[in-house]
């Protein structure tokens, strides 16, 4: 090569190095932001947490992954923050379908589905109704009567509107025809704070958010239904909704996404890493919580998992009032 046009050869190299600082760079040049839409100790906050140290490990030794928790209106706020951001790879959200797909469905919201990338699914977690174990409606079947009874005399918690906790009872409502007394909150701590408190009568939260309950589905609350096609393996002696005449189905599916735009290269290291740290023997010991639910797709096999679930969240939309 001449001398020439090895000068020339190293201007667009170095011309080159200055316009992907942060493709080249990353993961290695600065922490990685994770921003979930709930408050802290609830199952979305607790499964990233859990996981993250794990992913960590796998992106090499100067990764770093920062929780960021922004709660408040159903995910929304955190998902906008994450659709703002530089798409580098450095700002990724923690999503909560059907939440995450519903919600722009039902009011002109600060994001679409379509402004994110899926990276990967880490849990499909059946949606459970709980309540206090010495309270005096202990079944189905019992609250329907209750609530036809005396419409709107139980009162029960969900984390959000749009959420699977509000969906469910949603669809509740209507299969049962029968009026309840929905209550958002911030979280699922809260939610069970307040039932054991006896200021709720149940709280609607996922499966995984209730350990304590896994096995025979009793403790100082009660696994009154839980809302799967079939029973989880993690709550074996409770009835399915439709067991007990309500027919509904729904869950909670936890994972990872990325801002639109963010490098296909970025994207691929993601998924890899969580999908090897989901399979890791240390962190299912550290995430019981979790375990019985985990259920990995990449964020393709995710996408088109969902096609089905968009239609009938779709078809649930058309029937509420525009926000």
């Amino acid at each position: 090569m001449t001398t020439s046009a090895f000068k020339l050869a190293a201007l667009v190299a170095a011309a080159f190095s200055l316009t992907q600082p942060a493709l080249a760079a990353w993961p290695d040049d600065k922490p990685i932001e994770v921003v979930v839409g709930f408050a802290a100790g609830g199952g979305t906050d607790l499964m990233a947490r859990k996981l993250l140290p794990f992913v960590q490990k796998r992106l090499g030794p100067t990764a770093q992954f920062v929780v960021v928790n922004k709660p408040g209106a159903a995910g929304e706020i955190a998902n906008a923050y994450a659709k703002a951001a530089k798409p580098d790879g450095y700002t990724l959200a923690v999503i909560n379908v059907p939440g995450f797909l519903f919600l722009p469905m039902t009011k002109k919201s600060q994001y679409q589905a379509e402004d994110f990338t899926l990276i990967s699914r880490v849990v499909d977690d059946p949606t459970v109704l709980v309540t206090k174990s010495d309270s005096p409606v202990q079944t189905l079947p019992g609250l329907v009567a209750a609530l036809k009874s005396k419409p709107g005399s139980l009162t029960f918690g969900h984390n959000g509107v749009t959420t699977n906790g509000d969906l469910a009872l949603q669809l509740v409502s209507r299969e049962a025809k029968v009026e309840l007394n929905a209550i958002p909150y911030k979280g699922t701590a809260a939610q069970k704070t307040d039932v054991l408190g006896g200021h709720l009568a149940f709280g609607v939260v996922s499966a995984g958010e209730v350990p304590e309950l896994h096995g025979n589905g009793s403790g100082q609350l009660k696994v009154v239904a839980q809302f799967g096609e079939k029973r989880s393996p993690a709550l074996p002696n409770v009835p399915t909704a439709s067991e007990g005449g309500v027919h509904v189905v729904m869950s909670s599916e936890r994972g990872f996404a990325a801002p639109k735009g963010v490098p296909a290269n970025i994207i691929k290291k993601l998924d890899q890493a969580i999908a090897e740290a989901v399979r890791d023997p240390e962190f299912i010991a550290n995430a019981s919580a979790d375990a019985p639910v985990l259920a990995y797709l990449s964020g393709t096999q995710w996408d088109k998992s969902l096609e089905k679930n968009r239609a009938a969240l779709q078809e649930l939309a058309k029937t509420l009032p525009k926000q």
